[in-house]
Formats: structure tokens, sequence, C-alpha cells
């Protein structure tokens, strides 16, 4: 099925109130999900919305709280989200961080007892629109065993940087190999296998079969150095917050307990340091050399962090998202029960 990204969000939109979800926070619920797609990030879109609706159904989220603000000290910021919808939770957060940032050159919030916020790269970019550097992490549901052990205690906790500027530099990566929703992604297309080095499975063995390897442990990115940047993440988002770490965590597909994500945004203003035009000079000079660097064998150009995304972005606006069979039938498996209508 592939759709325009208007009638796709249109139908998110519908969906989540559907299920009671206020109209701004359905609203900005669809649009982030959307965005994802849009960048050719499927892991982290629509398909994610049928479990959003089945916890908030379950009453997993609080779709009504905006959470409070914990403590604030000159550029730090400390937020209880209260369980409340992770995407409503992280606008509140960017905003306070561009605010802060403003005043104090850079700003550092930190939110606990939240949910799954979707891409990082969404919120990074919230910052970076407003002149600043965005960086953003997070903790998530433990599914990737510290190097050398073979029990869950991280989540792919994501790291992701935007800085400003027209399709200028943006990293959105996980500190394991792919995302979960990468295999989900897989498993949603039929596909019985996946790369090689993605996964393991319950004991520790690498794994290339999709069944073995969602029941199994995800790889954390280079070995050793992707539990250090996991664990980071986690020191960073909820030892930091006072949330909940490890295997304290909920998950979007775990059933009957909170999430309880915790979230870190940075900001760091620009025009503190250099102006914003002489910034977006010496990024597309960065850029610019780079890119001059010859190619290696097998491959036509050097890309850098976001180009293919922007590419993709442009391709999809234009020729519509296409959503695989399996995401398909389960959001309308949802409409159907919502008795939301069903685009065509």
């Amino acid at each position: 099925m592939t759709l325009s990204s208007e009638i796709l969000t249109r139908f998110a939109y519908q969906l989540l109130i559907a299920t009671k979800v206020p109209y701004p926070k359905a609203e900005l619920v669809a649009k982030s999900l959307v965005a994802a797609n849009l960048r050719g990030v499927d892991s982290h879109g629509l398909q994610l919305l049928p479990f959003y609706i089945e916890l908030i159904l379950m009453g997993n989220i609080d779709i009504n709280t905006d959470g409070r603000v914990v403590t604030e000290s000159g550029g730090s910021l400390v937020y209880d989200g209260q369980n409340g919808i992770g995407q409503w939770i992280s606008e509140i957060c960017c905003g306070h961080a561009i605010r802060l940032g403003r005043d104090h050159g850079v700003s550092l919030v930190v939110s606990r007892e939240s949910n799954h916020f979707g891409a990082a790269a969404f919120w990074a970019q919230r910052m970076s629109a407003a002149g600043m550097i965005g960086i953003v992490m997070c903790n998530a549901s433990p599914l990737v065993a510290p190097w050398q052990g073979k029990d869950q205690r991280f989540g792919t906790n994501p790291i992701c940087v935007s800085v400003p500027g027209p399709d200028s530099w943006l990293l959105d990566m996980a500190t394991t190999t792919v995302a979960l929703g990468k295999i989900l992604n897989a498993q949603f297309h039929g596909r019985s296998t996946i790369p090689e080095g993605w996964a393991m499975d319950s004991d520790g063995v690498p794994t290339a079969d999709t069944q073995t390897a969602l029941s199994g442990l995800l790889m954390p990115l280079g070995g050793y150095k992707g539990s250090g940047l996991a664990m980071m993440a986690e020191i960073l988002c909820a030892v930091l917050s006072g949330g909940a770490m490890s295997t304290e965590l909920g998950g979007i597909r775990i059933q009957g307990q909170p999430m309880r994500t915790s979230q870190m945004f940075l900001a760091i203003d620009v025009a503190r340091f250099v102006s914003l035009d002489e910034f977006a000079r010496r990024m597309q000079s960065l850029v610019g050399m780079v890119k001059s660097s010859r190619t290696a064998t097998g491959f036509e150009e050097v890309l850098v962090a976001g180009d293919p995304e922007w590419r993709m972005e442009v391709e999809r606006r234009r020729d519509g998202i296409p959503v695989s069979d399996g995401a398909w039938q389960n959001l309308v498996q949802a409409a159907e029960k919502l008795g939301v209508s069903v685009p065509s």
C-alpha cells in the first residue's frame, strides 16, 4: 500500500482521536510518525501506531497528563512525564531546552516516567530549527545484553545530533547495529532472514533468522563500544533524571506496566559561538571536504549523516509512502476495532 503523507497523517490522527487522545496530542503523534516514514525510517513510523493504540486502550499510557517540572536551575531542568504520551512530553521538554538554551547558551533537560517518543531525529530537529545544535538520547526497553553477557540489560538507547541549516547534518543512530523496528519491519515484509550482525539468539549466538532474532537479543553496535554508548545514554537519561533504569523499564510490547522511559534534550545556542550564517558556511565547507574524498571500490559517492534520509523524503513526498503488508494489516485491524474508515 502506497499513500501520500497527508492521507497517512490524517489516518493516524483519526485512529488516535478514536482512542480519545486529545486533538493536539493526536496531531503531534501522527505528524511525528509519518515524518519518520518520509525519511525512510519506517522502523519508527506508522508501524508503531498499533502498539501505541493497544497500550492506550489498556490504560498503560495516561493520555491526559502534561507532566510537570520537577526542578529548574540555570540551564538545567528535570521533567516528570507522569506516564504521559512520549511525543507530548518531548514537545514540552524541547520547548524548555530551547528557552533555556537562549537564556544560558547551553541547556540540558532530562525527563523521566515518559513513553516511546518515536524517532529521536524529530526532536533534535525541533531544536536545530530554532538555531540550536540539538542532541537527544533516551533509554528504552531492555532488549540488548551487555558485551560478553546474555541477559537483557540495555535498550537500543539512540543518540541523535542535528545541526542548524537546510539538509545540513543529522546523525540518528541506535547503539545497536539496528533498532528493533528494523527486525519487526523485516517480519512485516515477510522476510524469514535478516542480515548477519543484526541480532543474536537468547544464548548470545549470532543469528540471521528473523523469528529467532525477535525472541533473542539485538547486537550491540561495534561490540563493547556499543555497550559503552548504551550505558552512557542510560546514565545521561535515567541515572541523571532519577528515572527507571535498565530492567526497571517496560516497553511497547510489554503489557500491564508503564514504559517509564527517560529522555535527554541538550540544546547548544550556536549564535553564542559564531553567527548562524558563519556556522552554515563552515558546515558546508566541512561537508564538502568530507565528500571530496575519493570513493572506495564499489561506491559511487561519499555520503554524510542525513543524506539518504533527505533524498528519501523528497522521493516519498513526490511518490507517496509505501507501507508494508504486515504494518498495513495491523493498521487496518486497529481501524476496524475503532470504527475508523480505512483510506484506499
